[in-house]
């Protein structure tokens, strides 16, 4: 009796997978036969195998309808055909195909609707007060922004929730550029100063011989301060940042002008009024005599405690040579500033290991420079002044 009873039990369990395998085809071919209908209809055909790849393609649930199949539906509601037999032909339900012509009724297309999320904690409003704070306060930290927001709005938040509030009002973290300090005088002499010269000529300032000088380190350990890390890597000694506390250095002076290039004077040990007349004998009256041949230019230099003493200025009187009046802290008006800048980057780039490296590099720079570049530098002088007459005396972006 029993073994009947497992007997007949054995059977029937071996009759079950015959019959869902029947059930698995049978569906198989009637999502095959739909498929088939559809790309009748839309007049696109494809070969047997794929359509088989698209069968064996399950939608998940809740997933959104394909766009073929949308412009399906609402071409065949522009034709006038209803929505209850669209949703018959397609094997689709006619609250679906309600929602897609709801959809192209109400705004023309038929793309999918964003999903809504959760709603963020600040609203238009709060934004808009936290970017006027922002603006008022550039210098201000996220988390001194963060304690500002929580008072004012009266709501808890995060610094990380200020972070994503700051991104979407259009801002942003940077590093400021650094420019010197100017006081209300200096201000009011830059403005005076800019005022004066304003009807210069771009011809006019091509006449003008510039130099300066400026100071080059060398850059060995100094590899930036920003390292790709994870969290747990911050005591990781190849994410530390080397610095040396006296690094090597140079002090270079040079000239230039739109016609050229002048000579570069790479200065050992500190720097006076007598040095300062030697290097003028020695590297800027031959510059002169070489980018101008003979044409009268006027000689521009800063007015650093070497450049403005009497034994260099008496000098500069004897040798009858025109000095640009130059207004205090005002490195932003100069032409050569933009070239020391470009050296620089160069510098940063080839990252010299020694000081006699950082001289040859210095040199070889220097001697790269294109006479258009020069020509595009000394062209910017009108419109720096216009920028200082703009702000009222205020450094520019140059």
């Amino acid at each position: 009796m029993r073994a009947a009873h497992s007997k007949k039990v054995g059977t029937g369990s071996n009759k079950r997978p015959e019959k869902l395998n029947v059930h698995i085809r049978n569906s198989w071919r009637t999502n095959l036969q739909l498929i088939r209908s559809i790309g009748n209809m839309i007049g696109y055909k494809k070969s047997l195998s794929e359509w088989q790849c698209l069968s064996e393609v399950k939608m998940g649930r809740g997933s959104p309808i394909p766009p073929m199949l949308r412009r399906k539906i609402v071409e065949q509601y522009q034709k006038g055909v209803s929505q209850r037999k669209i949703a018959k032909s397609l094997k689709l339900s006619s609250s679906t195909v309600h929602n897609i012509i709801q959809r192209f009724r109400e705004s023309g297309t038929i793309s999918v609707r964003k999903g809504q999320g959760r709603k963020t904690i600040l609203d238009a409003r709060d934004l808009r007060a936290l970017r006027r704070h922002c603006i008022t306060y550039r210098n201000a930290t996220v988390m001194e922004i963060t304690t500002w927001a929580q008072e004012y709005f009266q709501k808890t938040l995060s610094v990380n929730t200020i972070h994503r509030a700051i991104r979407r009002c259009r801002l942003k973290l940077y590093r400021s550029k650094k420019k010197p300090y100017l006081n209300m005088i200096q201000k009011r002499r830059r403005f005076l100063w800019a005022k004066a010269h304003l009807k210069w000529t771009v011809a006019k300032w091509k006449t003008v011989l510039w130099s300066d000088e400026s100071k080059f380190e060398v850059l060995f350990g100094k590899l930036g301060r920003h390292v790709i890390r994870t969290k747990e890597d911050k005591d990781n000694p190849s994410c530390y940042q080397r610095s040396v506390q006296k690094p090597a250095s140079l002090m270079v002076w040079g000239c230039m002008s739109a016609c050229g290039m002048g000579s570069l004077h790479i200065w050992k040990g500190t720097i006076n009024a007598e040095r300062y007349i030697q290097v003028l004998e020695q590297h800027m009256l031959p510059s002169r005599r070489r980018l101008f041949q003979g044409r009268p230019c006027i000689f521009q230099h800063d007015n650093a405690r070497p450049h403005t003493a009497s034994i260099t200025t008496s000098w500069l009187r004897r040798r009858r040579i025109r000095v640009l009046k130059w207004p205090a802290c005002s490195p932003d008006l100069s032409p050569i500033e933009n070239i020391w800048r470009i050296i620089k980057r160069k510098m940063r780039q080839r990252r010299p290991k020694t000081v006699e490296q950082l001289e040859a590099c210095i040199r070889q720079e220097w001697d790269n420079i294109p006479i258009p570049k020069l020509e595009q530098l000394v062209s910017s002088v009108p419109r720096r002044l216009q920028t200082v007459i703009k702000r009222r005396g205020d450094a520019t972006q140059w």
